[in-house]
Parts: C-alpha cells; sequence; structure tokens
C-alpha cells in the first residue's frame, strides 16, 4: 500500500511539474475597472500648446526648492506660486524668486493651503514634490481643476491611486506625468538611442534598481515619512529609478506590456537596526525586508530584474543593464559596452576587428561610438544641462522636456501608463511577497491600447 501511495504521490508531482512547465498556472489577478463610456485612452495624447507654461510647485523641501532653482533657467516656463506646509520653506523659496524678480504667490501654513494654488485660474502646471502619501491626492485635485500635473516619485503607492490617476487623467484630458529623472541621465539616453538603432540586436533582457544606503538621509525627510513607509509597508517601495530607464528599452506600452511579476525578499536587519539605533527602543515590527527583488515578464517574452535596497552598506547603483541578441551594456558599478564584432565595424570604431563579444570595448571605442550615437536631446540641451544642474543634469533635462512639450502641443516623453507600470510594482511586490512570493499579473493599464502606437520616441516639433 506504501509503495503504491508513493507511486501516486509521485505521479501527481510529475502531472504538476508538467503543468508548470507547459504555463498551466493562475497568476493572482488584481481588479481592473472599467472605463466610463465616452472616455478615450491617452496614448499620445497631445494636448493645445501652451506659449508660456505658469508653474504652480507644491513641497519646498529637499527636491522642491532645487525644483525652484531650476524653473528660474527653464525658457517657457514662469513659476506663479509656490507652497509647502513649513512657513519657513516657503519664505526661502520666496526669498529666491525675489532675488531673481519674480513674482509668485506663495501659500503655506496649514494642511490645505495646497488646495488653494491649484484652484488658481493662472496655472497650468501644478508640480509636485511632496512625501509620497501626499502625490496622488494633490495630483488628482489639480486635474479635477483643469491643471496638468507633474508629480515626484513614486506618484501613487496603490493600485487605487494608479486607477484613480488614469481615470482622472483620461477623463479630465489632462497630462499627468511622473517626475522620473533617471530616464534622462546621459548614459542611459545614449544608451537608449543605440538600442533603437539596432546596436544591440532584439533587447531581451533588462535590469533596474536602486541601491542606496540612505542612513546619512532619513533625518532629513519631513516627520520622518520615509522610514515610516519602509516600516509599515512591504516590498519595492521605490522602483520607479530602475524600472523607467528599463522599460523605455523594452517600449513598455508601445509595443509590449508587462504581463506577470514575482516578488521576494530577504528579513528586514538593518531597517529596524536603524530605529533601534536612533531612538533606543527596538521597534515591535518592521514590514520591509532589507533587499527586495522584482522579476517581470513581458507579452513578448522580455524579462525585466528590479531591485530595492536602501539600508546595507552597498554602494549606491541604479544597475542599468541591457541584454541583447547582439550586444550588451552596463553603467554601475562601471560603464560599459559589449558587441558582436559585426554590430560596430561600420562605425568607425577604432580596433573594430580585433573586437569580442567577451570583454567591453576599449575607452576609445566607447567614445567613438558614444560621440556618434549621442541621445538628440542630449546634443541639444545636454551642456546647458550640466550648467544648471540637478543629478548632473538630468533633472533639468526632465523639466525642459516637459516644458518643451508643453509649449509644442507634443505629447509627454512619459505619459499617465508609464506612471503606472512603474509603480505598479510597489502594490504588486507586496502582493507576491505576502503570498509566499506568488506570480502576479500586471493589469494593462491601458485597457488595451498598448500594442497602438510601435516603439519608444520622445517628441519633437516638426
Amino acid at each position: 500500500m506504501k509503495f503504491l501511495q508513493t507511486i501516486a504521490v509521485a505521479a501527481s508531482v510529475v502531472a504538476c511539474s508538467v503543468s508548470a512547465l507547459a504555463g498551466d498556472f493562475s497568476p493572482i489577478k488584481t481588479t481592473v475597472p472599467e472605463r466610463p463610456a465616452g472616455v478615450t485612452d491617452m496614448v499620445a495624447f497631445a494636448a493645445e500648446p501652451i506659449d508660456t507654461v505658469r508653474v504652480g510647485i507644491i513641497g519646498l523641501g529637499m527636491r522642491g526648492y532645487s525644483a525652484v532653482e531650476r524653473y528660474l533657467h527653464v525658457p517657457g516656463s514662469r513659476i506663479v506660486a509656490v507652497c509647502d506646509i513649513e512657513m519657513p520653506m516657503v519664505d526661502r523659496a520666496k526669498k529666491l524668486l525675489d532675488k531673481a524678480g519674480v513674482e509668485a504667490a506663495a501659500y503655506g501654513g496649514s494642511e490645505d493651503a495646497w488646495k488653494e494654488l491649484c484652484e488658481r485660474p493662472d496655472i497650468d502646471l501644478v508640480y509636485i514634490v511632496t512625501d509620497w502619501k501626499h502625490h496622488a491626492p494633490m495630483a488628482l485635485y489639480a486635474m479635477e481643476h483643469g491643471k496638468h500635473v507633474a508629480i515626484e516619485v513614486p506618484a501613487a503607492m496603490s493600485l487605487d491611486e494608479i486607477w484613480d490617476l488614469i481615470d482622472t487623467s483620461e477623463r479630465t484630458r489632462r497630462h499627468c506625468m511622473m517626475l522620473e529623472n533617471c530616464v534622462y541621465d546621459f548614459f542611459e539616453m545614449n544608451t537608449l538611442n543605440m538600442a533603437q538603432q539596432g546596436l544591440f540586436g532584439e533587447v531581451l533582457h533588462v535590469e533596474g534598481s536602486y541601491i542606496h544606503n540612505l542612513d546619512e538621509f532619513w533625518p532629513y525627510y519631513w516627520n520622518n515619512w520615509r522610514m515610516d513607509y519602509n516600516r509599515e509597508h512591504r516590498g519595492d517601495v521605490y522602483p520607479t529609478h530602475g524600472t523607467g530607464p528599463a522599460c523605455q528599452l523594452l517600449d513598455m506600452h508601445r509595443g509590449d506590456r508587462m504581463t506577470t511579476l514575482v516578488a521576494m525578499d530577504t528579513k528586514p536587519v538593518n531597517g529596524p537596526a536603524y530605529i533601534e539605533r536612533t531612538t533606543g527602543k527596538a521597534p515591535e515590527s518592521f514590514a520591509n525586508g532589507d533587499h527586495t527583488m522584482t522579476m517581470i515578464r513581458t507579452a513578448n517574452g522580455k524579462t525585466l530584474h528590479i531591485q530595492h535596497d536602501v539600508v546595507t552598506p552597498r554602494p549606491y547603483s541604479r544597475m542599468y543593464q541591457l541584454t541583447g541578441t547582439k550586444g550588451f551594456a552596463n553603467k554601475y558599478p562601471l560603464e560599459g559596452y559589449a558587441f558582436e564584432p559585426e554590430q560596430i565595424a561600420a562605425d568607425s570604431v577604432p580596433d573594430h576587428e580585433n573586437l569580442t563579444a567577451h570583454g567591453f570595448i576599449s575607452d576609445a571605442q566607447r567614445e567613438a561610438l558614444t560621440q556618434k550615437y549621442i541621445h538628440p536631446i542630449i546634443r541639444e540641451v545636454g551642456e546647458v544641462a550640466k550648467t544648471v544642474g540637478g543629478h548632473g543634469g538630468m533633472d533639468y533635462i526632465m523639466d525642459y522636456r516637459l516644458i518643451y512639450c508643453l509649449n509644442n502641443g507634443l505629447p509627454l516623453d512619459m505619459d499617465v501608463y508609464d506612471l503606472a507600470e512603474w509603480c505598479c510594482l510597489i502594490p504588486l511586490s507586496a502582493i507576491s511577497i505576502e503570498n509566499g512570493s506568488a506570480p502576479v499579473e500586471v493589469p494593462d493599464f491601458t485597457r488595451g491600447a498598448w500594442n497602438k502606437v510601435k516603439g519608444y520616441r520622445h517628441a519633437f516639433k516638426n
């Protein structure tokens, strides 16, 4: 009898294994709300041109004050109002604007002061640079009052917030863009251009991360909001810096889309240790693991690997790796490219005859390729960006491009569906981890329009 039971169990395991290999599994699904009647998608949406974009900035802390500084140099824009809950922050920004000869209204001192800014009739764009939990509510209120919105990362922390932003953007026909600056890094943009020109062959796999030990930065977050979020939530709570550039390489919702993800994490060690070290008391609970990993599969059979780690003593890294059928790119810890020899034989690269795909090309070869394939936006505004600054210039390029597209009535480089796909790792990775690293279905946030536009392209005026 025991022998027969063993045979039966073994047969069951084999059957399950064959079934799994055949793809017969059911990932966890989440609700996809139906699009209201008469409303259409925002894929490739372009609003009417705005000669001078009037900007209201909410949140004047670390990132917000820097945004005020940058917008003094962005052509085609004018700051007309600023806001922060802390009046010293408002006064500091107002002093900077006064010195630059810019007249701007100032709001602050109460939790609802930002609503007055959103209600002003003389604002075209509300620029939101607050703590994470206020991003979506402020953006929704601004769009309801006829404003385009640009929201710091992550723009949304839950699926409800993501769908609310999509639905409101589609219904009001207002742009809803996430301020993901890392897609404008010089290396990322030049590599994207190379990929679009076919240098890597077909891009099959991409990697991204946010690995940044924040020990010295935690005290600077207002009211300790960022550490508290990590303490209370599990999963990749800050995925977009790594996910954004990776998704652009794979043309997400421009011919491909995420379909399934699986996530797992380590136990929390350094996170709760930081709480005990700084407060003298060990926390009763700490949700977020020290290191989180998420694997994603796309409709076209591509894969993404995204990581998050803000508490261990690792060097800063956004990973940024690309694996193609004919080449490879890597940004951290060393910038480098590798190619099959024939891929760059016609590009006037020195010593390409001795090229091997088993190692990075030389510095001289990389410089020659970079000069040939420098992204048009970098060629256009890269030197100005370096001068104005903001994470090496990528912050300025982000702002410049947003205003350029609004000035010229063009689709934005990043739309509300980019926001949704890049932020969805926050709730979906938590669902996967909390269910034993089970596969989770990634919703089609475009509700059928993901294949309408082919290929990721930055918009330029004709």
